[in-house]
């Protein structure tokens, strides 16, 4: 059956900007209203903000250190205070350290796996608790580091693996009341130090010739959250990228 996502609740992390920004006015234009989550981006998540409002949904602001346990349950707290519930929750919030495995310190190790392992686990765990009997949704944001591994980025590749794990492992404890998906993103975001010409030849690699965009995981989040029987899927949006 499909779900009306009129007047839902969600919080996406990270919202402020990038890939989560993009979910989050997907979901805005959807009639979903809005927690809009940022860490140091104050003036990103005003603008993300304004935008939200323009599509005639209700909006709420709220800073948080998502390493921070305590941060999370402040937030949590907010979001009942606001709006006493919560429908769905868009673990989209993450750090992207580099990290080899004979270098890597035990403080970057540590962070890199709080914002992108247990930060979600948290998270989700606070969102069932305000999530309605009628049911609710969470969807995990991974990305190819968590099915193939960088050795370039160990910790955030430990850490996208388990968040894997963690979307199956709640898609069973939480049903038939909460379904919890995953998304693995590709290639839709230039990276800051990538050339117009590397990112091109990059989507020519690919089997469907081209990069993707933020866009694409936003309408991916919108069908999982519309899809009432679907839970435990891990939804591949990589152009083909993971048969490379």
């Amino acid at each position: 059956m499909r779900i009306d996502l009129q007047d839902k609740i969600a919080l996406v992390t990270g919202s402020a900007h990038r890939v989560g920004k993009a979910i989050a006015l997907e979901l805005a234009a959807h009639g979903v209203h809005q927690v809009i989550h940022y860490f140091q981006s104050e003036s990103n998540a005003i603008q993300t903000e304004q935008e939200l409002q323009h599509l005639g949904v209700k909006t709420m602001r709220i800073g948080a250190d998502l390493s921070d346990p305590e941060q999370i349950m402040a937030l949590f707290e907010a979001i009942r205070a606001r709006f006493g519930h919560l429908d769905i929750l868009v673990n989209s919030a993450s750090v992207f350290e580099k990290s080899s495995l004979p270098n890597i310190s035990l403080d970057e190790w540590n962070r890199s796996l709080a914002v992108n392992l247990s930060a979600p686990m948290l998270c989700l765990q606070a969102a069932v608790h305000l999530m309605p009997e009628a049911g609710g949704m969470v969807v995990n944001i991974s990305d190819l580091n968590g099915l193939k591994g960088n050795p370039n980025r160990v910790s955030h590749s430990v850490a996208k693996a388990g968040l894997l794990m963690l979307t199956q492992m709640a898609a069973l404890s939480l049903a038939p009341r909460v379904r919890v998906n995953a998304i693995v993103p590709g290639p839709v975001l230039i990276s800051p130090d990538a050339t117009a010409n590397h990112w091109s030849q990059h989507g020519d690699r690919l089997p469907v010739k081209r990069t993707g965009t933020a866009e694409d995981v936003a309408r991916a989040v919108v069908y999982l959250a519309s899809e009432d029987f679907i839970t435990g899927e891990i939804l591949t949006i990589d152009g083909g990228e993971h048969l490379l």
